[in-house]
Protein backbone atom coordinates (compact mmCIF):
# COMPACT_ATOMS: atom_id res chain seq x y z
CA UNK A 1 0.00 0.00 0.00
CA UNK A 2 1.41 3.40 -0.96
CA UNK A 3 2.11 5.81 1.94
CA UNK A 4 0.10 9.03 1.60
CA UNK A 5 2.92 11.04 3.15
CA UNK A 6 6.06 9.90 1.28
CA UNK A 7 4.66 7.62 -1.50
CA UNK A 8 6.77 4.67 -0.38
CA UNK A 9 5.40 1.20 -1.10
CA UNK A 10 7.15 -0.31 1.92
CA UNK A 11 4.92 -0.72 4.96
CA UNK A 12 4.08 -3.20 7.67
CA UNK A 13 0.72 -4.19 9.11
CA UNK A 14 0.55 -3.33 12.81
CA UNK A 15 -3.00 -4.52 13.52
CA UNK A 16 -5.79 -6.32 11.63
CA UNK A 17 -9.40 -6.61 12.76
CA UNK A 18 -12.52 -8.00 11.19
CA UNK A 19 -15.44 -5.58 10.97
CA UNK A 20 -18.50 -6.26 13.11
CA UNK A 21 -20.49 -7.42 10.08
CA UNK A 22 -17.65 -9.67 8.89
CA UNK A 23 -17.61 -8.07 5.42
CA UNK A 24 -14.31 -6.23 5.65
CA UNK A 25 -10.95 -6.19 7.41
CA UNK A 26 -9.48 -3.03 8.94
CA UNK A 27 -5.69 -2.90 8.82
CA UNK A 28 -3.50 -0.41 10.68
CA UNK A 29 -0.25 0.12 8.76
CA UNK A 30 3.05 1.89 9.35
CA UNK A 31 5.28 3.20 6.56
CA UNK A 32 8.77 1.72 6.88
CA UNK A 33 10.24 4.77 5.14
CA UNK A 34 8.82 7.71 7.16
CA UNK A 35 6.96 6.05 10.05
CA UNK A 36 3.55 7.52 9.09
CA UNK A 37 0.61 5.39 10.31
CA UNK A 38 -2.56 4.93 8.30
CA UNK A 39 -5.62 2.69 8.07
CA UNK A 40 -6.78 0.62 5.12
CA UNK A 41 -9.90 -1.46 4.62
CA UNK A 42 -9.98 -4.70 2.70
CA UNK A 43 -13.22 -6.16 1.36
CA UNK A 44 -14.49 -8.59 -1.18
CA UNK A 45 -14.89 -6.99 -4.58
CA UNK A 46 -18.22 -7.50 -6.28
CA UNK A 47 -16.77 -6.95 -9.74
CA UNK A 48 -19.33 -9.03 -11.64
CA UNK A 49 -22.21 -6.71 -10.69
CA UNK A 50 -23.01 -4.02 -13.25
CA UNK A 51 -25.22 -0.96 -12.87
CA UNK A 52 -27.76 0.04 -15.52
CA UNK A 53 -27.97 3.83 -15.46
CA UNK A 54 -31.07 5.90 -16.35
CA UNK A 55 -29.80 6.52 -19.88
CA UNK A 56 -29.34 2.77 -20.43
CA UNK A 57 -25.55 2.75 -20.23
CA UNK A 58 -23.88 0.12 -18.09
CA UNK A 59 -20.90 0.40 -15.78
CA UNK A 60 -19.32 -1.77 -13.08
CA UNK A 61 -20.82 -1.38 -9.61
CA UNK A 62 -18.48 0.68 -7.43
CA UNK A 63 -19.06 0.70 -3.69
CA UNK A 64 -16.87 3.82 -3.41
CA UNK A 65 -19.16 5.71 -5.78
CA UNK A 66 -22.13 4.69 -3.62
CA UNK A 67 -20.28 5.85 -0.49
CA UNK A 68 -19.27 9.16 -2.13
CA UNK A 69 -22.93 9.97 -2.81
CA UNK A 70 -23.82 9.23 0.80
CA UNK A 71 -20.89 11.32 2.08
CA UNK A 72 -21.97 14.23 -0.14
CA UNK A 73 -25.52 14.04 1.25
CA UNK A 74 -24.13 14.09 4.81
CA UNK A 75 -21.73 17.02 4.34
CA UNK A 76 -21.71 19.28 7.41
CA UNK A 77 -24.04 16.87 9.23
CA UNK A 78 -23.22 15.02 12.47
CA UNK A 79 -22.74 11.65 10.76
CA UNK A 80 -19.55 9.64 11.16
CA UNK A 81 -17.80 8.07 8.20
CA UNK A 82 -17.93 4.73 10.02
CA UNK A 83 -21.74 4.77 9.95
CA UNK A 84 -21.69 5.57 6.22
CA UNK A 85 -19.06 2.88 5.53
CA UNK A 86 -21.19 0.30 7.34
CA UNK A 87 -24.30 1.38 5.43
CA UNK A 88 -22.50 1.27 2.07
CA UNK A 89 -21.20 -2.21 2.93
CA UNK A 90 -24.73 -3.36 3.83
CA UNK A 91 -26.15 -2.02 0.56
CA UNK A 92 -23.36 -3.61 -1.50
CA UNK A 93 -23.89 -6.89 0.33
CA UNK A 94 -27.66 -6.74 -0.26
CA UNK A 95 -27.08 -6.20 -3.98
CA UNK A 96 -24.54 -9.02 -4.15
CA UNK A 97 -26.81 -11.50 -2.39
CA UNK A 98 -29.72 -10.76 -4.75
CA UNK A 99 -27.77 -12.73 -7.35
CA UNK A 100 -28.32 -10.27 -10.18
CA UNK A 101 -25.61 -9.65 -12.78
CA UNK A 102 -27.02 -6.21 -13.57
CA UNK A 103 -28.98 -3.88 -11.31
CA UNK A 104 -30.76 -0.69 -12.39
CA UNK A 105 -30.11 2.51 -10.44
CA UNK A 106 -33.85 2.56 -9.64
CA UNK A 107 -33.17 -0.35 -7.25
CA UNK A 108 -30.02 1.14 -5.71
CA UNK A 109 -31.34 4.65 -4.99
CA UNK A 110 -34.19 3.52 -2.71
CA UNK A 111 -31.79 1.34 -0.69
CA UNK A 112 -29.52 4.36 -0.15
CA UNK A 113 -32.48 6.57 0.76
CA UNK A 114 -33.74 4.00 3.26
CA UNK A 115 -30.34 3.93 5.01
CA UNK A 116 -30.00 7.73 4.98
CA UNK A 117 -33.52 8.15 6.35
CA UNK A 118 -32.46 6.02 9.34
CA UNK A 119 -29.18 7.93 9.76
CA UNK A 120 -30.10 11.59 9.17
CA UNK A 121 -33.35 13.05 7.74
CA UNK A 122 -31.59 16.10 6.28
CA UNK A 123 -29.12 13.90 4.41
CA UNK A 124 -32.07 11.81 3.21
CA UNK A 125 -33.81 14.88 1.73
CA UNK A 126 -30.55 16.02 0.10
CA UNK A 127 -29.99 12.62 -1.51
CA UNK A 128 -33.66 12.28 -2.52
CA UNK A 129 -33.61 15.71 -4.19
CA UNK A 130 -30.80 14.58 -6.50
CA UNK A 131 -31.98 10.99 -7.01
CA UNK A 132 -35.61 11.97 -7.70
CA UNK A 133 -34.53 15.10 -9.60
CA UNK A 134 -36.62 17.64 -7.67
CA UNK A 135 -37.55 20.54 -9.94
CA UNK A 136 -38.95 23.05 -7.43
CA UNK A 137 -39.30 23.91 -3.76
CA UNK A 138 -42.75 22.27 -3.65
CA UNK A 139 -41.16 18.85 -4.16
CA UNK A 140 -38.82 19.49 -1.21
CA UNK A 141 -41.79 20.50 0.94
CA UNK A 142 -43.76 17.40 -0.06
CA UNK A 143 -40.83 15.15 0.84
CA UNK A 144 -40.29 16.85 4.20
CA UNK A 145 -43.99 16.63 5.03
CA UNK A 146 -44.04 12.91 4.23
CA UNK A 147 -41.01 12.47 6.50
CA UNK A 148 -42.77 14.29 9.33
CA UNK A 149 -45.79 11.96 9.03
CA UNK A 150 -43.67 8.84 9.46
CA UNK A 151 -43.20 7.52 12.99
CA UNK A 152 -39.62 7.50 14.24
CA UNK A 153 -38.21 4.08 15.05
CA UNK A 154 -37.63 4.11 18.85
CA UNK A 155 -34.31 2.27 18.54
CA UNK A 156 -32.97 5.17 16.44
CA UNK A 157 -33.85 7.81 19.03
CA UNK A 158 -31.33 8.61 21.75
CA UNK A 159 -32.34 8.10 25.37
CA UNK A 160 -33.81 11.26 26.87
CA UNK A 161 -32.79 10.21 30.36
CA UNK A 162 -30.11 7.77 31.36
CA UNK A 163 -31.62 4.53 32.68
CA UNK A 164 -31.57 4.27 36.47
CA UNK A 165 -29.21 1.65 37.79
CA UNK A 166 -30.59 -0.53 40.52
Amino acid sequence: MRCLKCNSLEDKVIDSRMSKDGLSIRRRRECLECGHRFTTYEQLEHSELRVIKRDGTREPFKRDKLLDGMVRACEKRPVSIDVLETSADAIANDLATEGLKEVPTRLIGPKVMEKLQEIDPVAFVRYASVYRQFQDVGEFIDEIQSLERQPIDPKLQPELFEPKSR
